[in-house]
């Protein structure tokens, strides 16, 4: 398989670990990252999933099960990198989850349960690629996968608020970090078209596309060359940044035209140019 976008080759050498590899998201830039020539361990807490998922990618790819949430599980994956490939160039934090709830009704168990994993789990295995790999070798890259829009999503509260969170952290950290040569940026996803969508009630999957005025849902390989590029050289100038692949959805609240703004036809009008 080859890219469809960048240079062979493009990524020949590194080695990258993706967090939640065996699916969605993660899958799809996993295979991004193997076309590009990176070597891939993908990471994850089924073991199923994750061997399935590596035979399909190839042999530059292979696996190690873990939680992320755990210290013990983050440096055991970080050293599974080291010992099959000795580095680890680029961690991409990748791993994380919700639930469908109005904000009212948010269980504190589950206020908790969604930043353990969404906050705690990216800070703990960034913390692990830093420590056990990055800082020794004299440079890395971590890319925190995080939410569009910005402004909040209805119904999931708590994901922005864990969201915003982690991109936080990122600037923080891309500013500790950098005197070891060692970058962190962030890669914030609108609506994507993946089988997680299936999980939400219809009138939430049905309205996800009208909501990006771009008028479709994003595909899961332009958020994997999103990826690519972040862990290309031009990736490290980009420390520090939030780079937001959203459809513009970031911009605007609600479906797509405005209600008054399309005519009868559906279209918006556009008013002629004045000339003189």
């Amino acid at each position: 398989m080859t890219s469809q976008i960048f240079a062979d080759g493009a990524l020949e050498g590194q080695v990258i670990a993706v967090t939640g590899g065996g699916t969605g998201l993660g899958r799809a830039a996993a295979a991004e990252l193997l076309a590009c020539g990176a070597s891939v361990v993908i990471c994850g807490r089924r073991e199923e999933v994750l061997a399935e998922a590596a035979d399909e990618l190839g042999p530059r790819c292979s696996w190690v099960a873990g939680d992320v949430r755990e210290a013990a599980d983050a440096e055991r994956i970080v050293d599974a990198c080291l010992e099959r490939h000795g580095r680890l160039d680029t961690l991409v934090n990748n791993a994380g989850g919700q639930y469908f709830v109005p904000a009212e009704a948010i269980a504190l168990k589950g206020w908790r349960a969604v930043t353990r994993l969404n906050v705690g789990g990216t800070l703990t295995m960034a913390t692990a690629a830093y420590d056990r790999a990055m800082r020794p070798a004299g440079g890395g890259m971590v890319i925190n996968v995080t939410l569009s829009p910005h402004h909040g999503l209805a119904g999931m509260t708590h994901s922005s608020a864990a969201r915003a969170a982690v991109e936080g952290a990122t600037r923080e950290l891309a500013a500790a970090w950098a005197p070891d040569g060692v970058a962190v940026c962030a890669a914030a996803a609108g609506h994507f078209d993946t089988p997680a969508l299936d999980k939400y009630p219809e009138s939430v999957r049905t309205a996800a596309a009208r909501t990006v005025p771009l008028g479709r849902l994003g595909r899961v390989e332009e958020h994997a060359w999103l990826i690519a590029l972040l862990a290309s050289p031009l990736g490290r100038r980009l420390s520090g940044s939030v780079v937001t692949l959203d459809g513009a959805r970031d911009n605007w609240f609600g479906p797509w035209p405005p209600a008054g703004m399309a005519d009868e036809s559906g279209e918006v009008p556009t008013e002629e140019r004045r000339r003189g």
